[in-house]
């Protein structure tokens, strides 16, 4: 079993869409039986609630399902059970770097180093912007998920 973690500040927006996006990548592909996938936040802000309206809508508008996402906070248990746990940007790096126990220090992995442009570091937030921002995250998430179950195909961890 391959366990995935998407990391975002509130667990509302970008790490559920990443989530729901890798969810269905891995479905579409046969894969899904090999997967753990989840999401959380950084902060505590949302624990609880369900995904942004503006992500569930544009989500749906692409075919994923956000609807049964219920936000909650990166525990200490979170570092030692997933294999990869991918963040959105520097802010979130910083925050689970922070708070990891030191063997963990380093488990922590941009997303979108999976990404087809390596100029393309972080998926932006898009909490306070309009309607775009959420497009260009659920489009963000598709590159960095199709890069991501390459690499995972390449390391020979799909052995039934």
């Amino acid at each position: 079993m391959i366990k995935v973690l998407f990391v975002c500040m509130g667990n509302i927006c970008r790490s559920p869409t990443a989530e729901a996006v890798f969810r269905a990548t891995v479905e579409k592909a046969g894969l899904a039986h090999f997967f753990e996938i989840d999401s959380a936040g950084t902060e505590n802000y949302h624990v609880g609630e369900c995904a942004d309206e503006r992500s569930i809508e544009q989500a749906a508008r692409c075919g994923y399902d956000l609807r049964p996402h219920i936000a909650r906070q990166v525990n200490q248990r979170d570092y030692a059970h997933y294999d990869f746990i991918l963040v959105m940007d520097d802010i979130n790096m910083h925050a689970l770097t922070r708070r990891a126990p030191s063997q963990y220090q380093s488990k922590g992995e941009y997303f979108m180093a999976y990404g087809s442009d390596p100029k393309v570091r972080f998926v932006p937030d898009p909490y306070y912007g309009g309607v775009e921002g959420f497009k260009k995250v659920i489009a963000l998430c598709e590159d960095a998920s199709r890069g991501l179950l390459d690499h995972i195909k390449k390391s020979g961890r799909l052995q039934a």
